[in-house]
């Protein structure tokens, strides 16, 4: 996952050695980032020398607590921000990465990183304000980007990755490291933590104990290349390793991985951290160590430093207590605590979370959470992220065209924000909210689709009033009569909060834009505590309504009935709603209590097909939005409905209401432009056969209406690319939990696709000169340096992907094609540009069956142009010759 480009956000800034009245000395690069280093773990050793046995371990999870003697205050090095920091404010929604990966544009997913990594200063900085700064959310740190290679469709975290190709990936990732972490990686303004280290796609039912057998080849070529990138080019501070076991070694206790690779070949010096519960998984699920005590043992002398541990989500106190028998049975020493404290300790000295190493970066006031240049930044990124598939010339929108708007996710805001993401993210506008923005509310009408598994958008703030009518609701905090424990004994929290009585006032009032957990932004409510919303909801149109919550822990009542009960529920089950006839501009009561819990509705229709074919009469153009959510798709769910189980998808195509909802637009004879949101790969051959245009637009965060609607009606040239083969059926796929690359993935595939890898048109046209190749210092298996013309041929301005792509000597390993480079070009109509692309022998590279990487003696072909050769876009090609091999360090 390396930059290809604008890789100098490398660059970095350290400490100026003494002045000398004959000469003023400045240390090199690298020996300023040795000065900042050294004194970031001096001072950690200094530190960890102070403490007591009592104190270093419960040091080692992921909730360290404060030791106040020494003025350690409590930290939680749970963060996540995979495409926008989440937290009780209103942080700010980008594309998913996949969304990001199509825009092949390293340089946006650098500053998106930028910004995100300002919002989770931002919630740091409000953490110690209201004495949270022990929560989830809280940290200098981050636990993103997730490279994982996406080498199988049905994979539902797939849409959290850059794609399926190594060379994106580490591309992307590169760009995401050095944004999240600045300029200077010793002194990160964010620790960036790429996950899952390494061999971790799926499936998410089997993931805690699975035994992936890899070969040598698809380690060095596939799985490993993007950990690389990130670790050594991106100097990332930490990396977290995955639950499923690699050649029967778990991932957080494999020799292999955490210390032949990483602390070996790539000299790795800063922490590991575990995925949550895979050091509990190594004894519990893999039966690898006999007991718990043997478990942290195995996963600390391999190399991980620091635990994610669930049961610290219910304040489970004595999780430390297994450490503590590791040590008495001698399977682990004081100095292998010592070890990992020291690099946990020196981190947070870099980030500044600890005062005292110069140069740290400065604490970020909470308003940069949320700021409008983020916020025009998400509109940016999801305009480059979305695909255009196909246009037989519908596209773009006439002026004065007449649009109906079908299908489920037409006026769908939950569907924007993928997964790990904040609901309180930005105010988000579907795809009927640009459409009517851009083109006039009255050009535009809404077809309701009927209940479906894709229901449950949050319920705005212009539905809702409060009891003396105020736009809102209003929220009361109650905290519980008497204080409770910090941490509970083992399996006691639940039943403990269970008996729990509260305090009959409200320790806080206040009106609160919607349903949501802002109890972190609250100094005086309690960690444990009870909220109670009431209000109206006020629908703006008569109709048939599904209302309800989403999340687990709560109960809604509308008018006095209850209508519905989370009490019982996983967190990412699918939402819980009744359908109910509702009134426009009338007021119902709305009782919502509990934590963790949103209110969601969703507009229905009690006759859609008849409804269609009304608005089609009217209509010049349908424009279907359907696909699926990350509701569906997704982590290890307990979710399981027709095409989805646990997270994965079982099958390719679109759920079958929708593709009845299709066959029955395309009765009335109207042109069909079909926008798709997903994660990742669909079936979408009934739209390449059928529809007049196919935007593929992903989840692509809380402006994607508005950026979908650009492209739709021309304000904006498409420019995305397909980052993940485009597949017909399963079928055509090895079994999921094969995780042998042969038979997947472009470079491997040899059947054909619906749409392929890198694809992706323009209501412009590009042109390409042969390319010409240079070898370097001496011969090409030095390198190359390749250069080609660019030319706009058509009527307006675009902006071009151009990719470089091998084809290698004919040699076992050796892919099919390979990308190797990329550059993202603005030209006007008739405008030219010289693009150069250079390729660093790992570049020219391939794997043989061992796992050796090399340069091959022989002939390569290399091809510049919009898309892969042989799949019918412009582009050039031509040969070189390397005349020696040359072999590649891991």
């Amino acid at each position: 996952m390396g930059m290809t480009t604008r890789a100098a956000a490398l660059a970095t800034a350290g400490l100026a050695l003494a002045f000398t009245p004959t000469l003023a000395r400045q240390p090199s690069a690298p020996a300023r980032q040795q000065l900042a280093s050294d004194q970031a773990v001096r001072m950690a050793e200094t530190l960890v020398a102070r403490m007591t046995l009592d104190e270093k371990l419960p040091q080692l999870l992921n909730v360290a607590p404060a030791i106040p003697r020494l003025g350690i205050p409590a930290y939680n090095w749970w963060t996540e921000s995979l495409h926008g920091a989440l937290g009780p404010l209103a942080t700010t929604n980008f594309p998913e990465p996949i969304g990001l990966a199509a825009s092949f544009d390293a340089p946006i997913v650098h500053d998106v990183a930028g910004a995100i990594s300002q919002e989770v200063r931002g919630l740091h900085t409000l953490g110690r304000q209201t004495g949270r700064n022990g929560r989830i959310g809280t940290g200098l740190d981050t636990w993103s980007p997730n490279i994982n290679i996406f080498r199988d469709p049905r994979w539902g975290r797939g849409q959290e990755t850059y794609g399926e190709d190594p060379f994106l990936t580490a591309t992307m990732g590169v760009a995401f490291v050095t944004g999240v972490q600045g300029p200077d990686p010793d002194r990160p303004q964010v620790i960036a933590t790429p996950k899952h280290f390494a061999v971790h796609s799926g499936p998410e039912g089997t993931r805690h104990a699975a035994n992936v057998y890899i070969s040598a080849h698809d380690l060095e070529d596939t799985y490993l290349p993007a950990f690389r990138a990130a670790l050594v080019d991106g100097r990332a501070g930490s990396v977290m390793c995955a639950y499923n076991r690699i050649d029967g070694q778990p991932a957080c206790a494999s020799d292999l991985l955490l210390k032949e690779h990483l602390r070996g070949a790539w000299g790795f010096k800063g922490y590991v951290v575990s995925d949550c519960d895979a050091v509990k998984d190594i004894a519990d699920n893999h039966k690898y160590a006999p007991d718990s005590a043997a478990a942290v043992a195995a996963a600390m002398r391999t190399g991980v430093d620091n635990e994610c541990n669930g049961e610290t989500l219910s304040d489970t106190a004595g999780l430390e207590a297994r450490y503590r028998e590791a040590l008495r049975r001698d399977l682990i020493t004081e100095a292998d605590v010592d070890q990992s404290l020291v690099r946990l300790f020196a981190a947070r000295y870099r980030t500044g979370d600890l005062a005292g190493l110069s140069g740290a970066p400065a604490a970020l006031p909470t308003s940069v959470v949320g700021a409008p240049e983020h916020r025009r930044l998400a509109l940016a990124a999801a305009e480059r992220s979305m695909v255009l598939l196909k246009n037989n010339g519908v596209l773009p929108l006439k002026p004065g065209a007449k649009v109906a708007v079908i299908g489920p996710l037409g006026d769908a805001t939950r569907v924007l924000r993928g997964n790990y993401s904040s609901p309180l993210s930005g105010q988000p506008v579907s795809i009927l909210e640009g459409l009517r923005t851009a083109m006039g509310a009255s050009q535009v009408t809404l077809v309701p689709f009927g209940e479906s598994v894709t229901d449950g958008d949050r319920v705005p703030t212009s539905a809702l009033q409060t009891p003396d009518g105020k736009p809102g609701l209003l929220a009361r905090y109650y905290n519980p009569t008497t204080p409770l424990p910090r941490q509970f004994a083992p399996g006691t929290r639940e039943k403990v909060v269970a008996t729990v009585t509260y305090q009959k006032e409200p320790v806080e009032t206040r009106i609160e834009p919607d349903v949501g957990d802002r109890n972190l932004d609250l100094a005086r409510v309690a960690d444990v505590h009870h909220t109670e919303w009431t209000g109206f909801l006020v629908p703006p149109e008569t109709g048939t309504y599904r209302v309800g919550l989403s999340g687990s822990g709560g109960t809604l009542t509308l008018d006095g009935t209850m209508i519905s009960d989370r009490r019982k529920t996983r967190w990412n089950d699918l939402p819980g709603m009744t359908t109910l006839k509702l009134k426009g501009g009338q007021r119902y009561a709305i009782r919502a209590e509990g934590s963790g819990i949103d209110l969601v509705w969703k507009r229905v229709s009690d006759a859609p097909a008849a409804d269609l074919r009304r608005a089609a009469a009217q209509a010049d153009v349908l424009v279907a939005v359907v696909g699926l959510t990350s509701d569906l798709e997704a982590e290890e769910t307990g979710v399981t409905v027709p095409g989805f189980s646990g997270g994965d998808k079982t099958t390719l195509d679109l759920p079958a209401d929708q593709l009845a909802m299709l066959d029955q637009a395309r009765a009335t004879g109207k042109p069909i432009v079909l926008v798709s949101m997903n994660g990742s790969p669909i079936n979408l051959s009934w739209a390449k056969d059928n529809a007049a245009a196919v935007l593929e637009a992903w989840y692509p965060g809380e402006t994607g209406g508005t950026a979908a609607a650009n492209i739709l009606t021309g304000r904006t040239n498409p420019s995305g690319r397909l980052p993940l083969t485009f597949y017909r059926s399963v079928a055509d796929l090895p079994p999921f939990g094969d995780y042998a690359v042969n038979g997947r993935t472009y470079r491997y595939f040899t059947g054909t696709p619906v749409y392929p890898f890198g694809y992706g048109l323009s209501y412009t046209s590009f042109g390409y000169t042969t390319p010409s190749v240079a070898p370097l210092r001496g011969g090409a298996e030095n390198g190359i340096r390749v250069t080609t013309r660019l030319t706009n041929q058509g009527q307006r301005l675009g902006e071009e992907v151009a990719q470089l792509y091998l084809n290698f000597p004919d040699r076992p390993g050796a892919p099919r094609v390979a990308l190797r480079g990329f550059q993202r070009v603005s030209l006007r109509p008739g405008e030219s540009r010289t693009l150069t692309f250079t390729l660093s022998p790992r570049d020219l590279s391939s794997v043989a069956p061992d796992g050796a990487r090399s340069v091959a003696a022989g002939t390569y072909r290399v091809t510049v142009g919009s898309g892969q050769p042989g799949t019918g876009v412009p582009g050039q090609s031509t040969s070189f010759t390397a005349r020696q091999s040359a072999e590649l360090p891991k």
